[in-house]
């Protein structure tokens, strides 16, 4: 790729991060605040993949929409992404607000972006990247950007192969050799509407994928629009891109496909999440966090190293800041700030930590102490922030249906959650 000309191709475009709705999938983890601010492998936050991802692609005007439970949020992003005082780089959240024209919530991804035209056009930007921010990804988007340029394309889409199997839970695109994208179905289930979608073997070939694969493009929720397009496919009533802008636009505009083949998961769902943050504890993690080149950028919290007091560790990624004393941790991910008593086993779960030191147990009031006391089994759990865990606690989804909801704690796709601030009186089984 010639980067010689790319300052100037970067410095016109905007890039937007769809912060999304309630949350309502990652429940209760958004019950204090929003989805983007979600902590993620011990001491980052959701929103921090895909800002990062345009830092390191040279997108450095950056504006994050949400509108549920954006305090921390505005917080995080505040503290993280400061730039010079002299350059126009900036990350910035614009939160859902009643205008003279519009009064609603964000009703859709494309409304949302609807609703704030009237900023993202202040400025002469040719180009905007639109990115969903609920998934654990490295893409270097100036790929995408070239792509766009040269295929003339007034809209491109990055897509992912996924198998038939896959196939119904996406939106799927099929495209011609030249990647341009000529139809678009909505989770398509019928064998025989599937058979009609499955990616070309010319472009199997060209992807280096086996011949007679059965793959299809399914959408990766990424978008980059030409400014005029984007302003004319939101003239209109259109709430979703992915439901009615797309399916419109392929028969108006040169819309192209551009086909991600790296490491891609959607962490919109409690499941997914668990399965995305224990994934990062193997050796040779798909989604690989100590890259140098394409760092992911976080708050720096400028916390002590963490304190290991006799425990035994396997698999298992510690935070900054953290008291382990004689525990046992498998396959686990501890946040920041975590306090782990002896005798304690915590096996496949996420301990988040806590955002402070209650030394004085000031906050305590009748409670257990801040973190996780003595003997306590936690197994197959998310223990969110600031939680308090008695002495003697045990904590597992072990006999208990899928979903259901508890005193002080959640039951999410057979993971339970403890949320944010709960305490867990010693003694308690959950």
């Amino acid at each position: 790729m010639n980067l010689s000309n790319w300052p100037s191709i970067t410095e016109k475009t905007l890039a937007i991060v769809m912060g999304g709705g309630a949350g309502t999938r990652l429940f209760p983890l958004t019950k204090e605040r929003s989805k983007p601010a979600v902590p993620l492998a011990g001491k980052y936050r959701i929103v921090d993949i895909p800002v990062s991802n345009c830092i390191n692609s040279g997108l450095r005007r950056v504006y994050v929409l949400t509108q549920f439970n954006s305090a921390s949020l505005h917080k995080h992003i505040n503290s993280s992404y400061k730039f010079d005082n002299f350059s126009r780089s900036f990350v910035e959240i614009l939160a859902a607000q009643q205008t003279p024209t519009d009064t609603s919530w964000y009703q859709g991804t494309a409304d949302a972006v609807r609703q704030n035209l009237r900023d993202f056009l202040q400025y002469p930007y040719e180009y905007y990247v639109i990115l969903s921010g609920d998934q654990l990804y490295r893409m270097d988007f100036r790929e995408v950007l070239e792509q766009h340029i040269e295929t003339k394309a007034d809209m491109t889409l990055a897509t992912i192969p996924v198998s038939r199997e896959l196939a119904p839970d996406f939106g799927i695109m099929h495209t011609d050799d030249a990647r341009r994208v000529i139809r678009f179905e909505e989770k398509p289930k019928a064998p025989e509407l599937l058979d009609q979608l499955c990616i070309p073997q010319n472009l199997l070939k060209e992807l280096g994928r086996p011949e007679g694969a059965d793959l299809y493009q399914a959408s990766m929720g990424i978008y980059i629009f030409n400014r005029e397009a984007l302003i004319k496919s939101l003239d209109n009533t259109h709430v979703d891109f992915g439901k009615h802008v797309i399916p419109d636009m392929i028969s108006k505009y040169r819309v192209h496909s551009y086909i991600f083949q790296g490491y891609w998961e959607d962490i919109g769902t409690i499941r997914a999440f668990f399965e995305s943050n224990l994934q990062l504890t193997d050796a040779v993690p798909e989604f690989n966090f100590f890259d140098t080149i394409s760092p992911i950028y976080t708050h720096a919290r400028f916390l002590p190293g963490s304190k290991i007091n006799g425990a035994t560790i396997s698999k298992a990624i510690i935070s900054d800041g953290c008291i382990i004393d004689d525990a046992h941790i498998e396959r686990s991910v501890i946040g920041i700030r975590s306090y782990i008593k002896s005798g304690t086993t915590v096996r496949n779960s996420i301990i988040m930590g806590a955002d402070f030191y209650d030394v004085d147990n000031v906050n305590r009031g009748s409670g257990p102490d801040l973190g996780i006391g003595k003997n306590c089994v936690i197994d197959h759990a998310i223990i969110d922030k600031n939680a308090r865990i008695g002495d003697g606690a045990v904590i597992t989804p072990d006999g208990k249906p899928d979903h259901y909801d508890g005193e002080n704690y959640y039951i999410r796709d057979g993971i339970v959650v403890v949320p944010k601030g709960a305490s867990i009186p010693p003694g308690g089984w959950i």
